[in-house]
């Protein structure tokens, strides 16, 4: 793919999401699609109560058409596209189902993780037999030569996979900005490396992905106006992971993802530790609450996150092209 091209897929996703977030924002005011506060988060949070959720629609819908219309223009549109697409539609639609009920019962509670749970594996499910046959389930050691071949039991992985950094980025949403700019970093570095496999296809959903992320952080950076809600998260890990797994580089998104990887770790260490000696280790998880607890404002966590980000992505990119 040329630079001509890759640039232009991310100046089409992030024109398509800048002429679509003016329309679909006041529509979710108008019909009440506000952000419920969790009263025990943060208080300086409280301000943001009301700010129309479920943004995600915006950049979902920007990714797709551009998915679409320059994978069907350049012949790009193959089976891994559609799989791509599926995760990405599929996670967020469950994360689409979790705001509006949360939004009907005007509380920060929507499907339960059971219910979370039972559709992301479907979904996993679904990818993994689309690919069934044609497939490389074998997974890659970082930095070496050797290789793990898990056979069927790649499907329990996929799923471990796709569940597990759906949930990271949808923890990691908890900040304006904070999950759009890490995310884009993220996908942008997959794409990279998809350009050196000469993984067109898949380098073409990554840079969707990364300009239409870019033209929603214009309506979603301190103070946001839209937030992105689980359908914007939950699609993004999923799809992230997804992309790991199609480029065989699925142990590399614990280093390109690393700022998701430590979001987790905070929560599973706070709830261990609470658990087991009824102390806490940071003031609030997910750990960018400890550092707004700890006195940094919204922006510097965000600019620290996202430099954290985009080191790890360049150290990444640059052992995939080297090593």
């Amino acid at each position: 793919m040329k630079l001509a091209t890759t640039l232009t897929i991310l100046a089409l996703a992030f024109i398509v999401t800048v002429i679509l977030a003016p329309i679909i924002i006041p529509l979710l005011r108008r019909l009440k699609f506000g952000q419920s506060i969790r009263e025990e988060g943060p208080k300086s949070h409280m301000k943001k109560a009301g700010t129309p959720t479920m943004g995600g629609i915006i950049f979902l819908i920007a990714i797709i058409l551009t998915t679409v219309g320059v994978g069907s223009y350049l012949d790009l549109f193959t089976t891994q596209t559609i799989v791509l697409l599926l995760v990405l539609v599929g996670f967020g639609l469950i994360g689409l189902l979790d705001d509006s009920l949360k939004v009907v019962f005007k509380r920060n509670l929507g499907l339960t993780s059971l219910q979370k749970l039972i559709g992301q594996i479907v979904i996993a499910v679904l990818a993994y037999f689309l690919l069934h046959g044609s497939f490389d389930t074998s997974l890659a050691i970082p930095f070496t030569d050797w290789t793990i071949d898990l056979g069927i039991f790649y499907v329990a992985f996929l799923i471990f996979w796709l569940v597990g950094f759906s949930n990271a980025v949808n923890l990691t949403d908890g900040i304006d900005g904070l999950v759009a700019g890490t995310a884009s970093i993220a996908f942008a570095a997959f794409g990279v490396i998809a350009l050196f496999q000469e993984q067109a296809d898949i380098a073409l959903f990554t840079f969707a992905v990364t300009g239409a992320l870019l033209g929603f952080l214009l309506f979603n950076a301190n103070p946001a106006k839209v937030f992105m809600g689980d359908t914007g998260s939950l699609a993004l890990g999923g799809a992230l992971a997804m992309v790991s797994v199609l480029e065989k580089a699925e142990f590399l998104l614990l280093l390109i993802g690393l700022v998701f990887v430590i979001e987790t770790l905070s929560v599973i260490l706070q709830v261990g530790s609470f658990k087991l000696r009824k102390k806490r280790i940071f003031k609030m998880s997910p750990i960018h609450h400890h550092f707004e607890l700890s006195g940094w404002s919204e922006w510097k966590v965000v600019l620290v996150f996202w430099s954290t980000a985009l080191a790890v992505a360049l150290i990444g990119v640059l052992s995939e092209a080297f090593l």
